[in-house]
């Protein structure tokens, strides 16, 4: 199985706990969770950027994939990500990127593809649109900070996508947290949001839950149904990348299994584990 994500790798600041840790971040959270899941006639696709002077950090994992579609720039972004106990976390940004470059002449090479909109402007919505005509297999969308735009600061604060309805019409699995999915459209109501996420063609929209767990909304004989499956229970070590490995992981389940409980709850358990180690690369995933 061939599998293309696109989206921005990002330098991480994590502060916590009167700390600041520098970590890789971004699109890499979601190649990890590919990277535990493939065997050995599996191929992942990247396409980010990267610069020379911290490459380094992405290397142990970015150093299993192909690698032919990485662009090479002066400065990616850089993000303080301030985690809070109870609250949603603070994010601040240096070095605003460009949109990524799509090759659309190979699209039709890969099973699936996964667009991590880690920063919001990973890609634009004429890209998104012209890799939906190149491309007829299944497209996973993590919202992520396409719900976010950005103050005079930098800091980067949650408000309305503009013209979200054409996103969604343009993908088939949408991934969002529960405030992320506010930005879709002027509902409060969950249901009525995914309602109106799945008039216009989108296959399943899941809503992750933090420490509750993940729902995943879709049509069945004209009725709007969901599933739920609850959150792994651990002793949380950390609050970064879990969302993005919960979505990989969640993609490669579909795309073999097409079972959405299924892959829901491997995608729970990969997000449980993601959050139990303080180091990423020591979690384990059952296959």
């Amino acid at each position: 199985m061939k599998i293309l994500a696109i989206g921005h790798s990002v330098e991480d600041h994590i502060h916590q706990n009167n700390e600041a840790i520098i970590k890789p971040g971004g699109v890499y959270y979601s190649v990890l969770g590919l990277s535990k899941m493939m065997s050995v006639n599996d191929e992942i696709h990247l396409v980010t950027a990267l610069q020379k002077s911290n490459e380094h950090l992405f290397s142990d994992i970015y150093g299993k994939i192909n690698k032919k579609n990485i662009s090479w720039v002066d400065k990616i972004p850089k993000v303080h990500l301030i985690i809070h106990d109870s609250e949603e976390r603070t994010e601040c940004y240096e070095n605003v990127s460009k949109n990524l470059d799509v090759d659309y002449n190979m699209l039709n090479n890969f099973d699936g593809i996964l667009i991590n909109m880690i920063t919001g402007f990973d890609i634009d919505l004429e890209q998104l649109q012209k890799i939906r005509r190149h491309f007829d297999g299944l497209i996973y969308l993590d919202v992520h900070s396409l719900s976010r735009g950005f103050d005079e600061s930098k800091t980067r604060l949650f408000r309305q996508i503009e013209n979200f309805s054409q996103w969604a019409s343009s993908v088939n699995l949408i991934q969002a947290n529960e405030l992320e999915a506010k930005t879709f459209f002027n509902f409060d109501n969950e249901l009525e949001t995914a309602a109106e996420v799945l008039k216009y063609g989108t296959k399943f929209l899941i809503v992750t839950k933090g420490d509750a767990g993940a729902r995943a909304y879709f049509n069945q004989n004209d009725e709007i149904e969901s599933v739920f499956v609850s959150a792994e229970k651990v002793n949380v070590n950390n609050k970064v990348g879990c969302g993005d490995i919960f979505g990989s992981v969640f993609f490669y389940n579909y795309l073999i299994t097409k079972n959405v409980i299924g892959s829901l709850i491997a995608a729970n358990y990969a997000a449980g584990q993601s959050a139990s180690v303080q180091n990423l690369n020591e979690f384990r995933l059952r296959k």
